[in-house]
């Protein structure tokens, strides 16, 4: 189980995001802090894992937090959630070595996707003594995949990973319905990475008639 500490200084915020956090498998929100010293504090009686960090704190900005954290557990992994847009702040957070930089107001499917990026690639790291190979260091980096086309504007690299093991693991061909309800989205949202990986040439689309309207369109890992 994946331990987390949530750490915003907004009430109904930090509790949304909890109970995002909570409904993923794998996960469990350990605690919630709203101050810089609530978070110092959670950290090093709680050991989380991996800590969901807002900027702007009452008492400390967060990325002068950051550091204090680090101090505390150094292993400790950070993805920070602001609504801060400067190239400054951004670039400051990825020289304090984040693992993600979310920012507000996002969907639940975009924290979904990160989470499932560092349950898949930072988690591995934990274990000292297996080997990687150049494929896992380029999941790390988030560069899974370069030789494809660029992915489609609102398109995640993690949820692309979750939508081709859904096909490699299902029976038989799948729907973007059936993809959707898997990946918890929306059928538009799935059909845009199926149409992707069909054009790929990564998926084979088929179509079943059946009914009134349009032939379904349905998608199975390529030959």
């Amino acid at each position: 189980m994946i331990k987390v500490l949530v750490i915003d200084d907004d009430f109904m915020v930090a509790k949304v995001h909890s109970g995002f956090v909570n409904s993923e498998p794998g996960y469990e929100v350990v605690g919630v802090a709203y101050t810089a010293v609530e978070a110092l504090r959670a950290v090093k009686t709680l050991q989380p894992d991996l800590v969901l960090l807002d900027i702007h704190l009452p008492d400390m900005n967060g990325l002068d937090l950051l550091q204090h954290l680090r101090d505390a557990k150094p292993e400790l992994d950070v993805i920070v959630i602001s609504a801060a847009r400067e190239m400054e702040t951004v670039r400051r957070a990825l020289r304090g070595g984040i693992v993600h930089y979310l920012m507000k107001p996002f969907s639940r499917e975009d924290l979904h996707d990160r989470l499932e990026h560092y349950r898949k690639t930072y988690r591995s790291l934990r274990a000292p003594d297996q080997p990687l190979d150049q494929d896992d260091v380029n999941r790390l980096f988030g560069l899974g995949g370069q030789s494809r086309k660029p992915l489609p504007k609102g398109c995640s690299v993690e949820t692309m990973g979750l939508v081709e093991r859904i096909l490699r693991e299902s029976a038989g061909p799948i729907s973007a319905s059936e993809t959707a309800e898997k990946l918890g989205t929306s059928r538009v949202s799935a059909r845009r990475y199926l149409e992707y990986l069909a054009e790929e040439g990564i998926a084979q689309v088929s179509l079943k008639y059946g009914g009134v309207g349009r032939p379904e369109r349905r998608y199975a890992v390529g030959s």
